[in-house]
């Protein structure tokens, strides 16, 4: 092979031009000396191994940081040992090879610089690396090294030209627990046993040495029987010397116990068995045939004065070498709580001290006659010292010392005390086989891991930092899919599939044997935006940069640690603005990020900017700084995460959307002055994957702990920073998303998953002081081709897990936005789908989730320690368990909002409310200003583990719903489509006092706060111009003493503000305002179909003048059409009269009403707001005089206008089965009325109670009453009792009432003028109602009989008619309290 011998030297630095650098003439390669080395190739194919090509040249630089390196001219160059340098520069064809299978090496360097034909290779994707190397990147952000322009300082840069190889042993990335991990590894292998009551004698265990496993187990009772002393002797013959023996006492054996088998316990090497008594606790481990070996406790029994034990263990090391631990412990448990807090009794004059007999006389059967503790504390609330006194032996007495007291008795005190439970046997034995270790049991073949090698174990909690990390251990023990690591885990981790939903805990590996890492300083230094506000460590690390028209970029099989930097642009992998890195831009084979473990780093994991294509698989992002797989401005398509891995993901100071508050609030430079930060608006959105496009692949990754969010779409309205103008306006919120598949989100604090918001693409300014990139709102709408004009393309969500997150599993706005076979559970919220936007600028789109599952609570309780925020009563055994947000808040599985939204075959599980917690499995966003679609159809959902009472909450005033007063609070309703909910095919679940689609044979459900209705339903919105801040108050005339209040939504432009009630088609409707009506108004038909109408009158102050026309605006088009005029019109009647150009309105001066009819005259396509034309609208001005008053036409409006209530839309019939659910409770369907009828000149009085559809006719004046088996809902009595009856003593139907057993519906009405006053009406008060009520002519009541009052005793009385239509839950139980 033909060799150049010649070294060219040459003093052309890549540093600093400025820097003023020593120059040196040694013709030698070492010093601060830049080589130049060339060489002459053969044409040979590259070998398989970059290390084994002959023409590399063996090199050895040795340790001087200031040796600047160049590898140019062809040089290629081959280094085997560790080295020190200041730089490297790889350029002009010049290679880098680093040596394999030999010792570790380490190389320190500023950066390295590849370019222009420049090469860096370590290892080749057909010949990974297999020894160890380290490349680490050193210097502070305040050296006097001048940072390079592109790349900056501490980097590994490649730029035009430039190769990067990195392959690194090909091992498991991560995998999944397969068994659940519990804290302190107690149930994690080995042998556990325990045994109380029942089990009493002498219980022996007999252990392999070799193997650490139970061969044999006996218990011998010598307490009862006399034969068992003598088995035990022969038991203990058979048993094979080298047998490890752990023998003990549970309860009591020793009253049968003789002295051979004392005699054959001692020459086994007991000290103690000899003279064991009664009950005493004792506990013996020995090695058959080595009496040496033997430990031993005994402890004498101490009755009911408290607990006692014996406890012993030893360790041994198995044939594998491993070791195991055999532990017993035999003892008398005493449970123990404190009583209730005691006054000192009235009648007692002590004159030193207080005795106990005084306070057990006052208080029988509430204080033990033996306290272990005492406290006492004044009656304000100061705490006392007690001394306790014994007197003759028994007699307990105390002295308080403190605030208040004197020599005479305790002053002014109350008093507890700590009592002890009757004493209970327990004995335990245990076998550890992991001492100090724990054995993982994980999905996959983990046999690449080896020994040294550090893991991450991720939360199955709401917290993310219970995520913990585990160094591997040796184990020739363990099979392919398990690992044996050093220490035991402080939290709960689970490895199971949890009430059907895969809650496995994540584990990933840290280590690799390719490190590239930053060299860090001790302590945070300040380089940028005040970073030691924030950090208390050094965030300065290195970085890998990836820039255009680089040559080649595939990395795998490397570890990044300590790296990324708290500057924009200097991240662990950053391809920056590459553009397209796969075949599409002629990189054969296409770029990839493969294989790689990023952790403990301090700014992102991996960064995409401006680069499309790149294929980031099978990495590990672990406790890092700000949005850990980043896109950033906007353009970055066609890239695919697959299989990726984050957790612990902390804010950062770089964008607003990686800030916390604290952050937030501190960083406002780009802002205008006088810019007030709004933290949960502007910032907090710190996220494990930040999807700034949605056209990228997320495929099988897992984002398991953020401090804010797992994935979010957010939508960049232009592309930002250097890739400005890359697409046009709006390409972003258009473009169809990639796939979207079998991803999970866990233990985040906001959410799973978000698709909302965007970023502020414009600086700050006086008219929006926020700085630039600061969240705003978004709006997500794909369509295809990114064209809305062209077909909406939905957004599929597919098998996606959501669980342990503590608000959201996820929030989705945006329209057509589909998910389908996903899971959430133990979310505060599991599933919020909101519009695409608020109309009018969405023109309606369809949301929906089928085939999914939802749990409330499941059997995955977390880890009570300090480090769980929330830790109360949950689930349906009501045990201690981690809760997301606070102990009262309303879990919910999906919160209607906006809409149209479809739920399809869905299953609920384990949703159960508290008297306290408003758990529900379907409800309704908090704090609602907007308003629900009536389209939100639900369809085949079943319930599990879900009471009757839990399936739907419409909230009510207090905790979390704070007045619910908001509009959309009043409007929440959805459709029933198949009575799978309700039990009423096709009905609609409303508020229970929104009369605007509330009809008489509505029926209420009051433990949902809601109502069961039948109807045709829209919407209008009205906007209001040119007005002061309105209340408007909306009144359907068949109810006209309901009227809806309003509070209206001002739009963000501020020029207009906004209602949108739900309203019952074909009605006549008045609206009135709390001050001067507007003077324009704009009403939409919203979920009109052609030729759906309501009459709706508007108040206007006397001597108004109107202009009033019709139009159609197409919001795509963005275009205006008129279509018609309205004209005045004397006659009501000519109302009806519309023409496609020509209207009516109708002006009542005297009432001050305005009326029109809104009538759709266009087709409306299913899922849309508006008309295939657009959306039809009535434009009207109004010339108010001067100085007028308050727009309130009510007093007029009414009775002149009132309608008589009808049911357009009969009420569906009861389901009397529901099959497919698998809970037992069910509604009962209860309806009572009582009126006054009047034909002609003939008067009557109609009364019935009807049960499920079994009407009881009253016969006679007085009351009815039937009595309902409140278990299983059947009818066991029914009786009447006349007026004869209730107007003397009462004590007949007070003995009835007594009578009736517990947990019994009691139905009452009354019929005709009975007696509605006297004694017999206190037996009212034992069915529920409360004290206070007075009887008026009619009287309905649905009652219960029992120990506690459900939500659902109602009371009606009044003059003419008394009418309750509800069901009530079968059986009826009792919630549990909070």
């Amino acid at each position: 092979m033909p060799w150049c011998s010649l070294l060219q030297v040459s003093t052309e630095l890549r540093t600093p031009k400025a820097a003023s650098l020593p120059s040196m003439d040694l013709v030698i390669p070492f010093v601060s000396l830049l080589l130049v080395i060339s060489s002459v190739h053969t044409a040979e194919a590259a070998p398989l191994c970059p290390d084994q090509d002959p023409e590399l040249q063996p090199w050895n630089p040795g340790h001087d940081e200031d040796h600047h390196i160049e590898i140019r001219g062809g040089k290629e160059l081959l280094l085997s040992s560790s080295a020190t340098v200041h730089s490297i520069h790889i350029t002009d064809g010049g290679k880098l090879v680093i040596k394999d299978k030999t010792q570790p090496i380490v190389l320190r360097t500023r950066h390295v610089l590849i370019e222009n034909g420049g090469e860096l290779h370590i290892g080749s994707e057909l010949c990974p690396y297999q020894s160890n190397v380290t490349i680490i990147l050193y210097g502070r952000a305040d050296d006097s090294v001048k940072p390079d322009a592109y790349f900056g300082q501490k980097y590994i840069g490649v730029g035009q030209g430039g190769t990067i190889e990195i392959h690194g042993k090909k091992k498991l990335s991560w995998t999944f627990l397969n068994k659940t991990l519990h804290p302190g590894g107690m149930e994690e292998g080995g042998y556990y046993f325990e045994r109380s009551w029942g089990h009493r004698g002498i219980i022996v265990h007999v252990i392999d040495p070799k193997t650490g496993a139970v061969v044999h187990s006996d218990r011998f009772d010598t307490y009862k029987l006399k034969g068992e002393s003598a088995r035990l002797v022969q038991y203990l013959k058979e048993i094979d010397n080298g047998m490890i023996l752990s023998v003990a006492v549970n309860d009591e054996g020793s009253k049968n116990l003789d002295d051979s088998a004392r005699k054959a316990m001692t020459k086994l090497g007991s000290k103690h068995f000899l003279h064991l008594g009664f009950r005493h606790p004792w506990s013996f481990i020995t090695v058959k045939g080595n009496p040496s070996s033997s430990v031993e406790d005994h402890v004498e029994y101490l009755g009911h004065k408290g607990s006692a034990v014996a406890k012993v263990f030893k360790l041994f090391q198995a044939e594998n070498g491993e070791h195991f631990n055999v532990s017993s412990a035999s003892e008398w448990v005493q449970d123990v709580e404190w009583t209730e807090w005691f006054e000192k009794p009235k009648k007692t004059r002590s004159k030193d001290t207080e005795k106990l007999s005084d306070l057990r006389a006052a208080n029988p059967g509430k204080i033990c006659s033996h306290p272990i503790d005492i406290q006492a504390v004044t009656l304000a609330g100061a705490n006392l010292t007690t001394e306790v006194f014994y007197k003759s032996g028994h007699d307990y007495r105390f002295m308080c010392h403190g605030p208040e007291q004197t020599d005479e008795g305790c002053q002014n005190y109350q008093v507890r005390f700590l009592c002890g439970k009757p004493v209970r046997p327990k004995l335990t034995v245990t076998i550890d086989t992991n001492v100090n270790s724990t054995v993982l049991r994980l999905e996959d073949d983990a046999r690449s891991w080896k020994a040294g090698d550090r893991l991450v174990v991720a939360s199955t909690d709401y917290s993310m930092h219970q995520a913990e990390e585990f160094q591997v251990l040796p184990c020739r023990a363990c099979g392919p899919k398990e690992v044996k690591v050093s220490g035991r885990a402080a939290y709960l981790h689970i490895g199971e599939v949890v009430d059907g939903v895969d809650m496995r805990a994540e584990v990933g590996l840290l280590s690799r044997n390719v490190v590239v890492m930053g060299e860090m300083e001790s302590q945070c230094y300040d380089y940028s935006n005040n970073l030691c506000t924030f950090f208390d460590f050094d965030t300065f690390g290195g970085h890998i940069k990836i820039g255009l028209r680089f040559k080649a970029a595939h990395i795998e099989g490397l570890e990044l640690k300590h790296m990324g930097q708290q500057r924009m642009g200097h991240y662990p992998i950053h391809f920056h603005l590459a553009g397209d890195v796969d075949e599409k831009g002629g990189y054969h084979p296409p770029s990839y990020v493969k294989d790689v473990s990023i952790h403990h780093t301090f700014s992102r994991c991996v960064t995409v900017h401006g680069s499309n294509g790149l294929l980031i698989k099978d990495v590990v992002g672990y406790n890092t700084l700000g949005h850990c797989f980043f896109t950033e401005d906007g353009p970055e398509e066609r890239n695919t995460f697959d299989h990726c891995l984050g957790l612990l993901i902390k804010p950062s100071t770089l964008l607003p959307s990686d800030r916390d508050s604290k952050m937030c609030k501190l960083i406002t430079e780009g802002a205008y002055p006088g810019y007030i930060p709004k933290p949960r608006q502007d910032c907090n959105a710190v996220s494990t994957f930040w999807m700034a496009n949605p056209n990228n692949n997320l495929i099988n990754c897992a984002a398991a702990g953020s401090e804010e969010t797992g994935f979010w779409f957010v939508f960049h309205h232009v592309p930002t920073g250097p890739s400005e103008g890359m697409y046009a306006p709006g390409y972003s919120e258009h473009i169809p998303m990639g796939k979207f598949y079998n991803n999970r989100a866990h233990s985040n604090y906001r959410a799973g998953m978000i698709i909302d918001n965007g970023v502020k693409t414009t600086p700050a300014s006086d008219k929006d002081k926020r700085p630039f990139l600061t969240l705003i709102s978004g709006r997500y709408s794909p369509h295809q081709d990114a064209d809305p004009l062209k077909p909406r393309e939905p957004a599929i969500i597919e098998r996606f897990i959501a669980y342990k997150n503590q608000d959201h599993g996820a929030w989705l706005r945006g329209g057509d936005v589909w998910l389908d076979d996903c899971q959430f559970a133990d979310n505060g919220i599991g599933l919020t789908l909101a519009s695409g936007g608020t109309f009018p600028h969405d023109d309606g789109s369809k949301q929906e989730v089928k085939n999914s599952l939802f749990v409330g609570e499941s059997k995955n309780v977390g880890t009570e320690t300090m480090d769980n925020h929330i830790w109360g009563p949950g689930g349906l055994d009501h045990s201690g368990r981690t809760l997301p947000i606070g102990q009262n808040f309303p879990i919910r599985g999906i919160q209607f909002y906006d809409g149209p939204v479809n739920v399809q075959n869905c299953t609920f599980r384990k949703f159960a409310a508290l008297d306290g917690r408003h758990t529900s499995a379907l409800a309704f966003r908090l704090n609602n200003a907007w308003q629900s679609c009536p389209n939100n159809n639900v369809t085949n959902i079943l319930f599990e583990d879900v009471p009757i009472t839990s399936r739907v909450f419409f909230g009510e005033p207090g905790p979390w719903f704070n007045d619910l007063s908001m509009d959309g609070d009043k409007t929440s309703v959805f459709h029933d489509v198949d009575g799978s909910v309700s039990e009423y095919p096709g009905s609609y679940l409303i508020k229970e006092d929104n009369w605007l689609i509330k009809h008489p044979d509505c029926i209420d459900v009051p433990d949902w706060r809601g109502a069961i209705c039948s109807g045709h339903y829209a919407q209008i919105y009205i906007q209001a111009y040119k007005s002061a801040t309105l209340r408007m108050k909306i009144i359907k005339n068949d109810y006209h003493s309901h009227p809806l209040y309003l509070e209206g939504a001002l739009s963000k432009s501020s020029h207009y503000q906004q209602y949108q009630p739900v309203i019952t088609l074909r009605k006549g409707y008045t609206v009135h305002w709390d001050k001067t009506a507007p003077e324009e108004l704009a009403i939409w038909l919203i979920n009109f179909n052609k030729n759906d109408w309501i009459q709706l009158g508007l108040c206007y102050p006397k001597g108004t003048t109107f202009s009033i026309l019709s139009d159609i605006h197409n919001r795509l088009l963005k275009k205006t059409y008129k279509t018609g005029t309205f004209y005045r019109t004397l006659q009501m009647e000519k109302l009806e009269h519309r023409y496609p150009t020509k209207g009516y309105y109708y002006w009542d001066e005297d009432a001050g009403l305005l009326f029109l009819k809104l009538k759709a005259q266009h087709e409306k396509e299913k899922f849309a707001f508006c008309s295939v034309q657009g959306c039809e609208r009535i434009r009207i001005k109004a010339n108010i005089p001067k100085n007028a008053g308050i727009s309130d036409c009510e007093a007029k409006a009414y009775p002149k206008y009132m309608e008589t209530p009808v049911v357009d839309v009969p009420m569906p019939k009861k389901l009397s089965t529901t099959p497919m659910q698998k809970n037992k409770d069910h509604f009962l369907e209860l309806k009572v009325e009582t009126f006054k009828t009047r034909y002609f000149h003939l008067r009557d009085d109609f009364a019935y109670i009807e049960v499920d559809g079994k009407k009881y006719f009253l016969p006679d004046d007085g009351i009815q009453v039937v009595v309902i088996d409140g278990e299983h809902g059947k009818t066991v009595d029914r009786i009447s009792f006349k007026n004869s009856i209730l107007q003397g003593i009462p004590t007949q139907i007070d003995n009835y009432v007594n009578n009736i057993k517990n947990n019994s519906i009691v139905v009452m009405a009354s019929k005709g003028r009975f007696i509605s006053k006297g004694p017999w009406t206190k037996v009212l008060e034992k069915l529920g109602v409360e004290k206070g009520f007075k009887l008026k002519d009619k009287m309905a009541l649905v009652g219960f009989k029992g120990s506690f009052r459900p939500v659902w005793v109602k009371l009606i009385t009044d003059e003419d008619i008394a009418k309750i239509y509800q069901v009530v839950p079968i059986p009826v139980v009792k919630k549990m309290k909070l």
